[in-house]
């Protein structure tokens, strides 16, 4: 589809309403980590401008799932994606010691179920790898790690933030994709 075509196809369905945001950012993104060559840059802006508004309409899990989709730019995350408080939040109810689970599956795109898999593994490496794949920052992983477990020694704490250091932002975002996908299938 030539750049002009796709630009009016994308502010069509822009104009949708509310009902296509989700698909409309999907497609955005999509469009900017796989740019063809033979789009001019001048239509970046404009789709980067789409896609930022049509982010701050969407719902949580959506956002999550543009985040994994933007993984490969992170640059282009920070500028297209809402400055929310999701990792805020996050942190707030581990403070409160309740409803973690819920804020979790909600900021990862998981169900319930998946999110108090990845609180009750001991090891602490499940949480780093989806705190990773949802590119959540370090020192926001680091708190939600102490705030699980407070109880963690000095060197289990240490070898928790080593697993987030160490796992590949490639690699937990295809696990969290894959842990996404499996709920879906199932």
């Amino acid at each position: 589809m030539a750049a002009s075509q796709k630009l009016s196809y994308l502010l069509q369905l822009a104009d949708q309403g509310p009902a296509l945001r989700a698909a409309l950012a999907e497609e955005v993104a999509e469009l900017l980590t796989q740019w063809p060559s033979d789009y001019p840059d001048s239509m970046r802006g404009v789709c980067e401008a789409l896609l930022a508004k049509a982010a701050r309409d969407v719902d949580a899990a959506t956002r999550a799932r543009l985040r994994v989709q933007l993984y490969s730019d992170p640059d282009l995350a920070g500028r297209v994606l809402p400055r929310e408080s999701m990792t805020q939040a996050l942190i707030e109810t581990a403070r409160r010691g309740e409803g973690l689970a819920d804020t979790l599956a909600q900021s990862l795109g998981v169900d319930d179920k998946m999110a108090i898999q990845i609180l009750d593994d001991e090891t602490g490496a499940a949480l780093a790898v989806a705190c990773k794949g949802a590119n959540i920052e370090r020192a926001a992983f680091s708190a939600l790690a102490l705030l699980t477990r407070p109880g963690r020694d000095r060197i289990h704490a240490f070898a928790v933030l080593d697993a987030f250091d160490n796992v590949p932002m490639s690699e937990a975002t295809r696990v969290l994709r894959g842990w996404r996908e499996n709920q879906a299938a199932a």
